[in-house]
């Protein structure tokens, strides 16, 4: 018979690879952040023996493993760090990367506009670093499926180093392949499409065979004639209802005494979100009411009717 707290420490690192969430003091290979007396942050991997160097002095290692989370250590010049365990938003914007990520406030409007549920079957492309991959196995939970295809190899690779890491370990409900999306897709059906890619609209017809009705389809572009050339496409394919197009902005403020206002530093324009629903096979939807604009489809535009 398990002893109880040999129980209690199994449950939590089963707990860990599902979410990412770790409790209990700090141990040797986990990444930590430690944040200064102005707020910078600074994402450093433990190791025994270890050390963290600043103009400030260094910072040991061994003084943070075996010690709770929340705790403040001091560098030998007398310099204060706090220690934490980064929350996700704060892990995907410092891990290492290949390719850009996906910013938080972007992925948590995917994971609700693309509205990720537990037990979902998600087809990610392309996984990038694995930073939305994190949102998106973290939402699908132990009994969901996230698929994720990334063309470059070195890519895939960062990815799958920085959701091991995030996780602990190989998260169960995640499939990476390295290869092209639409020669690879399978024909076990899906609940939802998110790509971050460069061409989304080259997947519609290929996602469209495969996503069950109902199902969301996002597209995460860069710019507008990304965007564009997204919307058009699926009013033209038919199979998917009015493309609804926007951007999140968020606009952090500071508040000291009298001294009330948005900070500087604030992240603007990352991508445009364009989401669609599959439509049961062989049905139109009712034909949206739009006025475009003169020569909104003139002499120069090229993309599909």
């Amino acid at each position: 018979m398990a002893e109880p707290e040999t129980e209690q420490v199994v449950e939590a690192d089963q707990r860990a690879v599902l979410s990412g969430v770790r409790i209990g003091p700090f141990v040797a290979g986990e990444r930590i952040t430690l944040t200064d007396a102005k707020n910078r942050r600074h994402s450093i991997m433990l190791a025994d023996g270890g050390k963290f160097h600043t103009t400030k002095g260094a910072v040991d290692h061994d003084e943070l493993i075996g010690r709770p989370e929340g705790v403040v250590v001091v560098s030998v010049g007398g310099t204060s760090y706090l220690a934490m365990r980064p929350l996700l938003n704060e892990y995907t914007v410092t891990m290492p990367r290949g390719a850009q990520v996906i910013y938080p406030k972007d992925a948590a409007q995917i994971a609700m506009t693309a509205d990720i549920f537990p037990g979902a079957r998600v087809v990610e492309a392309g996984a990038g670093s694995g930073a939305l991959t994190c949102t998106l196995l973290r939402a699908v939970g132990p009994t969901g499926r996230v698929t994720s295809y990334e063309r470059r190899e070195d890519f895939a690779q960062q990815a799958r180093l920085n959701v091991e890491k995030f996780f602990g370990a190989p998260h169960p409900a995640w499939d990476l392949r390295v290869g092209d999306l639409v020669e690879q897709l399978s024909d076990d059906l899906i609940d939802r499409v998110v790509l971050d890619m460069l061409a989304p609209w080259e997947c519609v017809e290929a996602l469209a065979a495969v996503l069950v009705p109902g199902g969301v389809l996002c597209c995460y572009v860069a710019t507008t004639t990304q965007l564009a050339r997204t919307v058009e496409t699926l009013r033209v394919h038919g199979g998917f209802t009015e493309p609804e197009a926007g951007e999140t902005l968020i606009r952090a403020w500071q508040a000291v005494g009298l001294a009330v206002r948005p900070r500087h530093d604030m992240v603007g324009h990352t991508g445009f979100l364009v989401t669609a629903r599959r439509l049961a096979p062989g049905v139109t939807a009712p034909p949206r009411k739009r006025r475009p604009a003169p020569g909104a489809y003139g002499e120069d535009y090229t993309g599909p009717r």
